[in-house]
C-alpha cells in the first residue's frame, strides 16, 4: 500500500486512462475497458481504506455511551439548554455537582493542607490596569481563522492544524518519515507564529470543516470579556482568564501572614473567564470554567527543596522538548534523575510535578495514559525557566490539564514596578557584608525622566537592578556603539550614553531584598473532572440471551469512594419493607450516622426490582449499597438477622451482612481509606448477593438482595 499522496495520483492516472478508453469509443464489454474500470475500482478502494485513521485511543469507543449517562443522570448538560444553549457553557447536576466538590475536596487535602499552603479568595472581575500590567491585554491572544464565504464560521487555527496532524498519524497508509514530521507539527502546532502557523494550513491543504471551503489566514484574537465597571462605564474592566494574577496582587499581605518567611505557598480556586473562538469537546474547552492554581514562592537561584526526597524515586512518563523536536515518543524516568540531569530545571519544580502526579492518581486518573510534557522554548513564555504540561489522554486525545511553570519573577516585578509597591522578601545575613551598589549618577537620572517620561521610573529601576558587573558590560557597551536596547518587563526601550551613566557605591548590609520567583501549578478543574469520568467509565457484559438489536449498555462509573458524588445507597428490598416501621427506624438510623459523619447518601425505595436499582446507582457511581431485606426487620426465618443489613460494593458485585450500628461507621472508614473491601470482608459473613450476580452476568433484573427468603406469600428475596 503507498502513500495517500501516492494512491491519490494513482487514482488520478487510472481515471485518465479510463477516459482515453471512453474517448476512443471502446465498448463497456471491451477486455481492455473492462480490466482498466477494474483496476480503477481496486484502486479507489485501497485509497478509501488507507484513508480510514486506525483508532487506538481506549476511549473513543464508550465516549457516547458515557455522554449519554452524563446527560440522562444529568451530571453536566449544556447551559441554557431551554433555550437552545450557549456553546462554552455548562451547568453541574446534582451528582456532578458534588463530584466536582469532592475533587476539589481532595485538591484542598492533598495541596492546600499536605503543603500547608494559604488560601486567597480574590474578585473575579478585574480592572484595566492589573491586566494591563501582566500583559493580558496586549498578549492574551489565540489565532483565529474564517471561512471566506461563511464569516460567521470562526476556528482556532492550531486547533485545525492539531486535528489534521492527528488524522494523518492514524492513518495506515502513512510512512515512518511522515509519522514523525506530523508529529513534530503536532507538537508544535500552539508555539507557531501565525505566519507559521498560516502557511501550515496552506501546506496541508486545511480547509473549514463544516464547508469545505478556503481559510483566511490566521489573525489574533484577544480572549478575555471585557465588562464595564460603575454605572458611568468609565472604569474597563475583564472577567479575569485566571486565578493568578489575584495571588500576586495579594502576596505582601499573604507574606505578612507567614512572617515573611520563605519558602510558602498561595493558593486559590475560583472561576475564570476566556471568550474561545471554537469552544468544543464538552468540558473540555469552555468560556467559563474552574481553576486551582498555587503560587509557591522561592528564592531566585535557591531552588533546592527539602521534600524532593519524598517524590524523586517516583517514575514519571515525560515528554521533553528534545524528544518532541525529534518527533519521538515519551519515555519514563525517575524525577531525581531527570532533575539531575537537567531535564527538569529544579528541584521545587520536580517536587510539584511528582505532587501532581500523585493527586491525579489519587481521583482516578490512569497512570497509563497520563504524562509530563515539557513546552518547547518557542512555545514558553518570555520570562518562564521551564514548564511541563500534565496531559491525559482522554476521548479527544492529549488533553493538557494542568500546567507546572517556573515563571521566575515576572509577575510581582511588573505590578512592583507598575504601583510603586515593594513586592519584595528580605534576607538576614549572618554575617554583615560590604557590597558594591548600582546607583544611577544625577545628571543620567534627570536625563531618564526628561527622554522616557513617565517610563523613566521603570528604566531607572532596570538600571539600579543591574549587577555591578551586569551595569559595567552595559557601560561599555554604549560607550562602544553610542547606544542599546535594555528588556524592561518584557518592554524595549533603546539608552544612550548618556542615560548609562553609573555611580558604584560600597555598602555594609546587614540584610538583602530580593524579588521572590514563583513555582506554578495550575489546575482545570473541569478537565480533570472529564478525564475522572472517561478513565472510570465501564460497561458490564450484555446478556447473552438479548437480541442484538435488544442488548442494554449497563454503564458502570467506577469512581473511587472518595470522590464518588455519593458514597452510599439506602435501598429497602420493596415496597413492603419501606412500608415496615422497623425499617423506618433503621433508615433514621442510617441517615443520622451518615449526616453525623458528612456523608452524601441517596435512599432508594421507588417501585423498580432491587436489580434495577443496583444497576442505576451504579451508572451513578456509588461504591456501597446498603439493603434492607425481610430477615432485617424480624420477617424472615431467622430471628438472629433482625437490625442486620446486606453492604454490597459495586465493583466486585459482592456484599456482607453486618449490624445496622455498623454501617455508617464501615462506610467512612472505607471512604477515608481507613479500610478496605477486603478487610470488610474478612470481617463480616459474605452473603451470596442474587441480583448482582445478575447483574454481573448481564441480567438487569433481578429481584433479591440477599440469600435470604422473603415471608411465605411475598416476593423473591433472592
Amino acid at each position: 500500500m503507498g502513500t495517500i499522496e501516492e494512491l491519490t495520483a494513482s487514482v488520478k492516472a487510472q481515471g485518465d486512462v479510463v477516459r482515453a478508453l471512453k474517448a476512443d469509443k471502446k465498448p463497456k464489454d471491451d477486455p481492455e475497458m473492462v480490466a482498466a474500470l477494474k483496476k480503477l475500482t481496486d484502486l479507489k478502494k485501497e485509497l478509501e481504506e488507507a484513508s480510514k485513521p486506525v483508532e487506538t485511543n481506549p476511549f473513543v469507543k464508550t465516549r457516547g455511551e458515557l455522554d449519554d449517562v452524563a446527560t440522562r443522570r444529568f451530571f453536566y448538560r449544556q447551559a441554557f439548554a431551554i433555550y437552545g444553549g450557549t456553546a462554552g457553557f455548562y451547568t453541574y447536576g446534582p451528582p456532578g455537582s458534588a463530584l466536582k466538590a469532592n475533587i476539589l475536596a481532595a485538591w484542598r487535602k492533598h495541596f492546600v493542607i499536605e503543603e500547608n499552603l494559604l488560601e486567597i479568595e480574590d474578585p473575579t472581575i478585574m480592572p484595566h490596569d492589573v491586566l494591563k500590567t501582566s500583559g493580558h491585554v496586549e498578549r492574551f491572544n489565540d489565532f483565529m481563522v474564517k471561512d471566506v464565504k461563511q464569516e460567521d464560521k470562526f476556528y482556532r487555527a492550531d486547533k485545525l492544524l492539531e486535528e489534521e496532524m492527528e488524522r494523518r498519524i492514524k492513518l495506515p497508509a502513512t510512512t515512518e518519515e511522515d509519522r514523525v514530521k506530523y508529529t513534530k507539527d503536532l507538537t508544535a502546532a500552539d508555539s507557531f507564529t501565525k505566519e507559521e502557523l498560516g502557511a501550515k494550513l496552506k501546506e496541508y491543504g486545511i480547509k473549514a470543516p463544516e464547508t469545505g471551503n478556503d481559510l483566511t489566514d490566521p489573525y489574533e484574537f484577544n480572549l478575555m470579556f471585557p465588562t464595564p465597571i460603575g454605572p458611568s462605564g468609565m472604569l474597563q474592566g475583564y472577567l479575569r482568564p485566571e486565578t493568578a494574577q489575584g495571588i500576586f496582587l495579594n502576596y505582601k499581605f499573604c507574606a505578612e501572614q507567614n512572617n515573611d518567611k520563605m519558602p510558602f505557598g498561595v493558593a486559590q480556586i475560583g472561576k475564570s473567564y476566556r471568550n474561545e473562538i471554537a469552544p468544543r469537546g464538552g468540558l473540555v474547552r469552555q468560556r467559563e470554567f474552574t481553576q486551582a492554581e498555587i503560587e509557591f514562592f522561592v528564592k531566585p537561584g535557591d531552588k533546592k527543596f527539602d521534600k524532593f526526597r519524598t517524590v524523586r524515586h517516583l517514575k514519571i512518563p515525560m515528554l521533553s522538548s528534545e524528544v518532541q523536536l525529534k518527533g519521538q515518543p515519551s519515555f519514563v524516568k525517575a524525577l531525581g534523575e531527570a532533575v539531575d540531569d537537567g531535564t527538569i530545571a529544579n528541584e521545587t519544580l520536580g517536587y510539584f510535578i511528582g505532587r501532581v502526579y500523585m493527586f491525579l492518581e489519587e481521583v482516578g486518573v490512569k497512570s497509563e495514559h497520563l504524562r509530563f510534557r515539557q513546552h518547547l522554548p518557542t512555545e514558553m513564555a518570555h520570562y518562564a525557566c521551564d514548564c511541563w504540561d500534565a496531559e491525559i489522554e482522554v476521548s479527544t486525545g492529549w488533553m493538557e490539564t494542568v500546567g507546572i511553570a517556573d515563571r521566575s519573577a515576572f509577575d510581582l516585578t511588573v505590578h512592583a514596578e507598575k504601583t510603586k509597591v515593594d513586592l519584595f522578601a528580605q534576607e538576614k545575613l549572618e554575617v554583615p557584608e560590604t557590597v558594591e551598589v548600582v546607583s544611577m549618577a544625577k545628571k543620567a537620572g534627570a536625563l531618564l525622566g526628561k527622554d522616557f517620561k513617565k517610563e523613566g521610573v521603570r528604566v531607572r529601576g532596570f538600571l539600579e537592578g543591574l549587577k555591578v558587573e551586569e551595569a559595567r558590560a552595559l557601560e561599555d557597551r554604549v560607550k562602544a556603539e553610542g547606544k542599546s536596547e535594555i528588556n524592561v518587563g518584557g518592554d524595549k526601550f533603546t539608552v544612550t550614553k548618556d542615560h548609562v551613566v553609573f555611580d558604584i557605591k560600597k555598602e555594609t548590609k546587614t540584610s538583602r531584598n530580593y524579588v521572590p520567583n514563583v513555582i506554578e501549578p495550575s489546575f482545570g478543574i473541569d478537565r480533570i473532572f472529564t478525564a475522572v469520568l472517561e478513565h472510570s467509565y465501564y460497561a458490564r457484559p450484555s446478556d447473552p440471551e438479548e437480541k442484538e438489536k435488544e442488548k442494554i449498555v449497563r454503564g458502570v462509573l467506577g469512581l473511587s469512594a472518595a470522590v464518588a458524588p455519593y458514597k452510599a445507597i439506602i435501598m429497602p428490598l420493596d415496597q413492603r419493607v419501606s412500608a415496615n416501621e422497623t425499617y423506618q427506624a433503621m433508615e433514621g438510623e442510617l441517615r443520622r450516622g451518615f449526616a453525623h459523619r458528612g456523608i452524601n447518601y441517596k435512599v432508594d425505595d421507588s417501585g423498580a426490582t432491587i436489580g434495577k436499582r443496583y444497576a442505576r446507582n451504579d451508572e451513578l457511581g456509588v461504591p456501597l449499597a446498603i439493603t434492607v431485606d425481610f430477615d432485617s426487620i424480624g420477617m424472615g426465618e431467622d430471628k438472629a438477622l433482625v437490625r442486620t443489613v446486606t453492604l454490597r460494593e459495586r465493583d466486585t458485585l459482592t456484599q456482607v451482612r453486618m449490624p445496622v450500628g455498623d454501617v455508617a461507621e464501615t462506610v467512612a472508614r472505607i471512604i477515608m481509606q481507613q479500610a478496605t473491601w477486603a478487610e470488610v470482608q474478612r470481617s463480616y459473613s459474605e452473603v451470596k448477593n442474587a441480583a448482582s450476580a445478575a447483574i454481573g452476568a448481564g441480567d438487569g433484573g433481578g429481584a433479591g438482595g440477599s440469600s435470604q427468603s422473603a415471608p411465605a406469600g411475598g416476593g423473591s428475596g433472592g
